[in-house]
């Protein structure tokens, strides 16, 4: 190769190296100045965005100037139209805060109390519950002893078509007929030769015979007559009476002295209607 080639290639390698030099200068010079436009845009943004603030916290003391101003006023306004001093309208202001107290502390004293009075009553409600279910166990058990009695009682027909009944040999007996609550009972005592009101109807002993236990005696009930004769103690006696015909039943448990007495009751439905009131 000569010398005149050599020299032309050297240029020639050294102005490609150049060039890409410079086209990286220029790359990164273009890339600054994007930069640098994007720091310069946020930077203007953030500078209008302090000024608007600025400008907010400037009317917000203006406000609270203002706000603070017309306060003042009031409170002059108030001392003038009160004719208080300052120490004076500070000393109001503490009564006022200790009334306030005060009255929250009634408040509390009275939720209290009456909460203490919740408590009580509910106590007593307790206590009455408890009560009531005494009661009702002591009700449970009479009732059950009162069906024990009951079926210790005697059944018996009566004279008219056979029908049975349980019936009260003595006044104790009677009195548990009472509580099963099913029948009205009217006790009496007769005496012979005598014609008693008895319930709704009238009955009259003719005769008694405590040897033989019998008596004989006559029932007036709707205008009639129903004469029991030679009949036996605990035996029952039945006749039909009322508008509705239903069914009574007389049973005497005894004869008495010198036979001239006999002592029983009559028994009603609970639908019979019972005698009229004395007096009328």
């Amino acid at each position: 190769m000569s010398e005149e080639e050599e020299v032309d290639r050297i240029p020639r390698n050294y102005s490609g190296a150049l060039l890409a030099v410079i086209a990286v200068a220029l790359l990164a010079a273009l890339g600054g100045l994007i930069w640098s436009y994007t720091l310069g845009s946020r930077l203007t943004s953030q500078q209008t965005q302090l000024a608007e603030a600025k400008q907010q916290n400037l009317k917000l003391e203006a406000e609270l100037r203002g706000t603070d101003a017309r306060l003042n006023v009031a409170t002059d306004a108030l001392k003038t139209s009160l004719g208080l001093t300052q120490k004076q309208l500070d000393t109001r202001a503490q009564q006022i805060i200790q009334r306030e107290q005060a009255d929250s502390r009634r408040l509390e004293s009275a939720e209290k109390q009456t909460a203490q009075q919740v408590t009580d009553v509910t106590s007593a409600v307790t206590d009455v519950k408890t009560d009531v279910g005494g009661v009702k166990t002591d009700v449970a058990k009479t009732q059950s002893d009162l069906a024990e009695t009951v079926t210790q009682l005697t059944s018996m027909k009566g004279d008219l078509s056979g029908h049975s009944s349980l019936i009260a040999r003595n006044h104790d007996e009677l009195e548990i007929l009472k509580h099963k609550g099913d029948r009205n009972y009217y006790e009496f005592t007769l005496t012979k030769g005598q014609k008693k009101p008895v319930g709704t109807v009238s009955l009259e002993l003719k005769r008694a015979d405590s040897k033989r236990s019998k008596f004989t005696l006559v029932v007036y009930s709707d205008d009639k007559q129903y004469e029991k004769k030679d009949r036996n103690l605990n035996e029952p006696l039945q006749f039909y009476s009322g508008k509705d015909p239903l069914l009574f039943e007389i049973v005497v448990n005894s004869v008495g002295v010198k036979n001239s007495t006999i002592t029983g009751y009559l028994t009603t439905p609970k639908s019979a209607p019972g005698p009229a009131p004395t007096g009328q």
